[in-house]
């Protein structure tokens, strides 16, 4: 189920500790100042917990592939989902690995300055230095080519890719990359699986980039298909 992430080799930062976490479906990898693992683990089980309970109640939360109303009660991971979602009309679970990473990722901050959470490509981060993050975009020449750096700043921030061409997750459309920025982990995910689902040939880069700038959230838009690459928003991309 999680092969072909050897791009996880080349992710580890300096000064952080690096360690694995699998539960069930559930993969991450996670740097922080220390070994939190137990903690992941928990914190994993427990937003699993509070989607699968949902789900048992409104079954279409996991099966829609369109925005849908939220349902009360709720729990706040999957309300940040519906609302995420509907601002780029896919449905709730196209953002989960952006969600479970940021329910993550905060919790680990209790016990660590510093956090990266990476899940299939959605990361969230807390940093305290400037880092460089590279893009896999699968067998376009710019893959691990093409780099952001994240500027440290006060409050987390999301990096998230989505691939019409690689892994596992449903997709529709044929980017090799479409990689997001924002504050909101699952904004990022499910914006990038959106504007990635609007991508079947070159020139549909730039309508799917100007389709991202109109979604409040969103700081920063990099697409890439084959040799070719559309960018927008506020970041500093840096060759590798």
């Amino acid at each position: 189920m999680f092969e072909n992430r050897t791009y996880r080799s080349q992710a580890k930062k300096k000064g952080l500790v690096s360690f694995i976490v699998t539960v069930k479906e559930t993969n991450l990898h996670i740097q922080a100042n220390q070994d939190l693992s137990d903690n992941a683990v928990k914190a994993v089980l427990e937003c699993r917990n509070y989607l699968e309970t949902y789900i048992q109640r409104c079954p279409e939360f996991a099966s829609s592939m369109s925005p849908i109303r939220p349902g009360f009660p709720m729990p706040k991971i999957a309300a940040d989902m519906i609302h995420a979602s509907a601002k780029v009309n896919v449905g709730p679970m196209a953002c989960v690995a952006g969600a479970v990473s940021e329910f993550t990722g905060r919790r680990l901050l209790e016990d660590s300055n510093e956090v990266i959470v990476e899940n299939g490509g959605d990361i969230f981060m807390k940093l305290e230095r400037d880092m460089i993050f590279s893009i896999f975009a699968g067998k376009s020449p710019l893959s691990m080519k093409t780099g952001v750096r994240i500027a440290t700043r006060e409050t987390p921030l999301a990096l998230c890719t989505s691939s019409g061409t690689l892994g596992h997750s449903k997709s529709f459309g044929r980017a090799d990359a479409a990689t997001i920025i924002s504050d909101s982990c699952p904004l990022a995910d499910a914006a990038a699986t959106a504007l990635g689902n609007m991508v079947q040939k070159d020139s549909d880069i730039k309508t799917a980039i100007n389709a991202g700038k109109q979604v409040n959230g969103i700081y920063g838009i990099i697409i890439i298909k084959g040799k070719q690459i559309g960018l927008w928003g506020d970041f500093e991309l840096v060759r590798l």
